[in-house]
């Protein structure tokens, strides 16, 4: 889903992401990164992604995090928010 060698250079000694990328293949893969700490056919609510989001970012910005990984579709959620899952099918971007 990501190149992980690529993912390496934006993780710290705690692989824990410490800052985000500018290219959108870059950002593609960091986000490939973080949606993997999220379990299959699973509910979240939106404070259950920000705890998973905080333990894997050093920026401190769970709100953009969180709202990139819906955005690229790595994440749905309901229309009011209150629930989030990792999408199931995998999905293709274009570079």
């Amino acid at each position: 889903m990501y190149d992980k060698n690529e993912v390496m250079k934006f993780l710290d000694s705690e692989n824990r992401v410490k800052n985000y990328p500018r290219k959108r293949k870059k950002k593609i893969d960091v986000l490939g990164y973080l949606i993997e700490k999220f379990q299959e056919n699973r509910e979240y609510t939106e404070q259950e992604v920000n705890e998973v989001l905080g333990k894997y970012h050093t920026f401190n910005d769970v709100c953009f995090l969180r709202r990139e990984l819906v955005d690229i579709g790595y994440l749905n959620r309901r229309r009011d928010g209150s629930m989030y899952w990792k999408r199931q099918k995998e999905i293709k971007h274009e570079e």
